[in-house]
């Protein structure tokens, strides 16, 4: 009957170690989805200043064709095209 005390104690023992493990991982999880979350954030920051910077270097890059560079008048020419037939479907739709 000793025995048995004995391996029941035992169980009970690494039961409570299994426990005692599963909530320190659980909490290890949640703290990586924390982080996890905030990284996403960062990074989705990060995207939106690129995409505003992208956006600040064509509009240069189309500031200086405008102004007469030389390099790249068809450029422009094609920029200017695109921006009118953009303006005209705007209009179209504001019409209808």
């Amino acid at each position: 009957m000793g025995e048995l005390v004995e391996i029941v104690d035992s169980l009970e023992n690494k039961v409570s170690k299994l426990l005692h493990k599963m909530e320190l991982l659980h909490q290890l999880n949640t703290k990586l989805k924390e982080e996890l979350e905030l990284a996403k954030e960062e990074s989705k920051l990060k995207e939106d200043a690129l995409a505003e910077w992208e956006e600040k270097y064509n509009s240069l890059k189309m500031a200086n064709t405008m102004l007469g560079s030389n390099t790249s008048k068809t450029e422009a020419k094609l920029k200017i095209n695109t921006l009118i037939r953009e303006l005209d479907v705007c209009i179209a739709k504001l019409s209808d």
